[in-house]
């Protein structure tokens, strides 16, 4: 499909007009092209070729307006860091309508009316991290936002603490952008009980459409994000992720992964690792993902206390832990090639001592498990243990993982197998970013478009870039990153 034959749909002026802001975008100076996803495009039928043209560029930086789009950003509420903010919203999103049901916004499109100190930008690191995980998070299983295009500028922007860089625009894709921080701000208005139904009703419809006749469909609504938010954060920990700034506002009612700042993908094992420096008291560290998520869910719970049954709502939100353990361990049994139902406690002992050995040994998390899926035999683990600092952890697990191996009566061959189907050769880094976002400042997009490229397809070879395969080198390993990162 032609760009030009892309019609959009806007459902969000349903709600009182003081709930969002109709604007149009602010372009960038001189924007250009940085790359696109294909996959992206299959996804709202626009044909590749589009995206290399100029007004694909235009569309992207907000000077063309499609069919059926009026431009319009959101308010919410949310809590930062555990403290109530009452008013946040797209602070530098715009809205464009949506395609195929899946809602396009564009991130660094200038001032909106809920910018409060920011300028409204996005920068071209933060916005080459941003595209490009959104891909790999995909090609990894992992719900998410995509993204479709990037573009870059020579648009100055200032940040006072650091250099000044150029602006960015990011488009950005999703299902829904509701947030756990709409239903608190809904909750917060005169007429919270009208607007609180109509918005319920609104992300049913989007995310949960099997429930639109259904009696108690609000507490249901609540039930399968639950379900849904569980699943998400195990497979966010069994591929070692952590978001950064698991702040209300920043959790999606749909149960996607949104809003890419500070992340990063485990190098050295830590589990009270702290990918984001402003978190100085690790709120949001790698091992307390699980129980932010939870209590994210029971500030809804509290939010949607006018239209459900807060103590349903509440006894529900006990499954959540339990759910979590339940993904992540049957996720992390195929990444060892175990089968659970083997075992009587899921093998819980065994990642439990994994889990304490790769920290110990100080092993690279993703490349152990992937080293693992390709050695010959478990008589020849060298280049497993060639990864570790301290090798003898590894060894003592790697000799008790024989054992259930034996107890079980399993294949190692047959094992790998599965392995291979779950452990990728390649994870994205955030050293590999900064690869990629030093060469774009000079003007050079191979690297990001590349990078994309092994996002894409991270069980596959790419023979040139093997040395991204490896340990993330020892000076770039667990650095943490600013919320503008």
């Amino acid at each position: 499909m032609k760009l030009d034959e892309l019609k959009l749909n806007v459902d969000y002026f349903q709600f009182d007009e003081s709930l969002f802001q109709k604007l149009a975008a602010q372009p960038l100076n001189n924007p250009h092209l940085v790359s696109y996803s294909k996959s992206a495009c299959d996804l709202i039928g626009l044909d590749y070729e589009e995206c290399e043209k100029e007004d694909f560029v235009k569309f992207i930086n907000g000077e063309k307006v499609l069919d059926g789009s009026q431009p319009y950003s959101m308010v919410y509420a949310g809590h930062q860091f555990g403290y109530f903010v009452p008013q946040l919203g797209d602070g530098r999103a715009i809205n464009l309508g949506s395609v195929n049901d899946w809602h396009l916004q564009t991130k660094g499109s200038g001032l909106t009316r809920y910018s409060r100190q920011g300028d409204g930008r996005a920068v071209l690191r933060s916005s080459i991290r941003e595209f490009i995980m959104s891909e790999a998070m995909h090609s990894l299983g992992i719900p998410t936002t995509r993204a479709l295009a990037l573009i870059g500028s020579s648009h100055k922007v200032f940040r006072s603490y650091e250099e000044v860089e150029t602006g960015a625009v990011v488009m950005r894709m999703s299902p829904s952008w509701i947030r756990v921080g709409t239903f608190e701000f809904f909750a917060k208005t005169k007429d919270s009980k009208k607007n609180l139904t109509q918005l319920a009703d609104y992300v049913i419809k989007q995310s949960y459409p099997h429930l639109e006749n259904e009696e108690n469909r609000y507490e249901k609504m609540f039930y399968e994000l639950v379900d849904n938010t569980a699943e998400l954060i195990a497979k966010w920990q069994v591929y070692g992720f952590m978001h950064g700034v698991m702040n209300s506002d920043n959790m999606s009612m749909a149960g996607l992964t949104i809003d890419y700042g500070p992340y990063a993908f485990m190098d050295i094992f830590e589990k009270h690792n702290i990918c984001n420096h402003t978190d100085v008291e690790g709120r949001y560290s790698y091992n307390n993902q699980p129980h932010i998520a939870g209590w994210n869910l029971e500030v809804l719970a509290n939010a949607l206390k006018d239209i459900c049954d807060f103590e349903k709502l509440m006894s529900y939100l006990e499954t959540f832990i339990p759910q979590h353990i339940k993904v992540y361990l049957e996720l992390m049994n195929k990444r060892i090639g175990l089968d659970e139902s083997l075992s009587g406690n899921s093998n819980l002992d065994l990642i439990i001592e994994l889990l304490g050995s790769l920290e110990s040994a100080k092993c690279d998390y993703n490349c152990f498990f992937y080293e693992l899926t390709k050695i010959k035999s478990l008589e020849e683990v060298s280049a497993i243990t060639d990864i570790c600092v301290f090798r003898e952890p590894i060894i003592k697990w790697l000799k008790e993982y024989k054992k259930v191996i034996k107890e079980q009566n399993q294949d190692f061959k047959i094992m790998q197998k599965l392995m291979k189907k779950i452990n990728p050769k390649y994870v994205i880094k955030n050293y590999m970013l900064q690869e990629s976002i030093d060469n774009a400042k000079e003007g050079d997009f191979k690297l990001v478009n590349d990078l994309l490229n092994i996002a894409q397809n991270p069980f596959d070879e790419h023979k040139e870039f093997e040395r991204y395969s490896k340990p993330t080198p020892a000076e770039h390993a667990n650095l943490r990153l600013s919320c503008s990162s």
